[in-house]
């Protein structure tokens, strides 16, 4: 999406990916520039559905990964309805249509191609794909409760669905198991900025 001269950058990806990460080193890098950024993180804790995924994220059982995912698609639709339509040099979510890689097959795959038909999309949506050990132990070391969807099955199940729709989408793909100073420099470079 490009709405005037604001540029719509999504980065997606498993759990400890490094999503939020990049996301805050581009938002340092553009503000430093004396331009606007509007960051959107997603879930998000400032409105009812993003608080509601994120309590049934840490919730179990097939009722709570159907509410997460529920909740979750409700609090990026929210977003794009409050923030993409506003003045800003550049609009970035984190996390956005791969929410849909957590719903079981193949609910998954026509879930995302209904909201690809509705939402923004942009040549600057970033997948950070990361091997599941990886993330898994990016996990263990950085939370002290895990969520459902982060041992190592469901970290496995949840990148072949978010590769397979990645490869459909306009996303770029990003090996997110490098430094984060090596991720950084490639998506600034698929950006054309330095």
């Amino acid at each position: 999406m490009e709405v005037s001269d604001t540029t719509f950058i999504v980065i997606d990806g498993l759990d400890a990916c490094g999503k939020s990460t990049q996301a805050l080193q581009l938002f340092k890098f553009f503000t430093a520039k004396g331009q606007t950024v509007c960051l959107r993180f997603h879930p998000s804790g400032d409105n009812f559905f993003g608080v509601k995924a994120k309590q049934f994220l840490c919730s179990k059982g097939k009722s709570a990964h159907f509410a997460s995912a529920l909740f979750y698609m409700a609090d990026v639709i929210r977003s794009i309805l409050l923030y993409t339509w506003q003045k800003y040099d550049h609009v970035i979510f984190v996390r956005y249509l791969m929410g849909t890689a957590y719903l079981p097959p193949p609910l998954h795959r026509i879930t995302y191609h209904f909201f690809a038909l509705f939402v923004p999309k942009s040549d600057t949506m970033f997948f950070l794909d990361i091997i599941p050990h990886e993330a898994y132990k990016r996990i263990c070391r950085i939370r002290k409760n895990q969520e459902m969807f982060e041992s190592i099955n469901e970290l496995r199940k949840v990148r072949v669905k978010g590769l397979s729709l990645a490869l459909v989408g306009k996303w770029k793909i990003i090996d997110a198991n490098r430094s984060t100073e090596e991720v950084e420099m490639e998506i600034r470079k698929l950006l054309g900025i330095s």
